[in-house]
């Protein structure tokens, strides 16, 4: 039976629930004599709360995702909250768009390919950890850029970047330059709470099939069609 937790999520999905398991077994055995009843139920469910949530962050949900070449799948789950032309790319060779979603810490933080791509080049930079909310962190903070070329027509470059935000600290990418990735598959994650953008050369036979504050999940959700 499949775990269904990802294994990007590897140490942390161990050690982080047998430490807070830990403080409950604590909490339970050594306050009974100095703390009352309703103290000691209430931290405990505070605990519990907080497993359930830890468990879930790293939650690896199965998908079928959508074989359509004319679709560019959203990259992460999450909330559009900016949609932008940017005037100058030098990869991308001249004006994009660029589709900004906020991963929330309670949205699924696994990272796809928007289509079947080949990764021509991954930089990373480091920065500072600003609210990813705010479209503007993505020029501070820390970001791992992929660099990507459809291996379908058109052939257009296109670019995801990971953002890390103010809460998460670690980005995580398990894939190579020259690796081919097929349409929605499973490259990395970002660990609590970030940012993930994707960035289209702008054509007149592209369209925006989003707007700003759609909900979107990642290799499900088309965030741009090819008409």
């Amino acid at each position: 039976m499949r775990i269904p937790f990802t294994k990007y999520g590897w140490p942390q999905v161990v050690i982080y629930p047998a430490v807070i398991l830990v403080v409950m077994a604590g909490v339970a055995l050594g306050t009974p004599a100095v703390l009352p009843l309703w103290a000691i139920i209430s931290i405990e469910v505070l605990l519990g709360a907080i497993l359930i949530w830890v468990l879930s962050f790293f939650r690896d949900p199965e998908r079928s995702c959508p074989s359509d070449s004319n679709l560019l799948l959203a990259p992460a789950d999450g909330k559009i909250t900016d949609i932008e032309e940017v005037e100058n790319n030098v990869f991308l060779g001249g004006a994009a768009l660029r589709v900004g979603i906020f991963l929330s810490i309670f949205n699924t933080h696994i990272n796809r390919a928007p289509c079947n791509v080949r990764v021509e080049k991954i930089t990373y930079k480091k920065g500072k950890y600003k609210n990813a909310l705010k479209p503007e962190s993505a020029r501070v903070n820390e970001s791992n850029e992929l660099n990507l070329v459809r291996t379908d027509s058109p052939h257009d470059r296109l670019i995801v970047r990971q953002i890390s935000g103010a809460i998460a600290r670690r980005i995580v990418c398990k894939t190579t330059e020259g690796s081919e990735l097929a349409s929605g598959q499973k490259f990395g994650m970002l660990k609590f709470g970030s940012r993930t953008e994707l960035y289209v050369p702008l054509r007149e036979n592209a369209k925006c099939m989003v707007k700003i504050g759609d909900k979107v999940k990642a290799g499900l959700t088309p965030l741009i069609k090819y008409e």
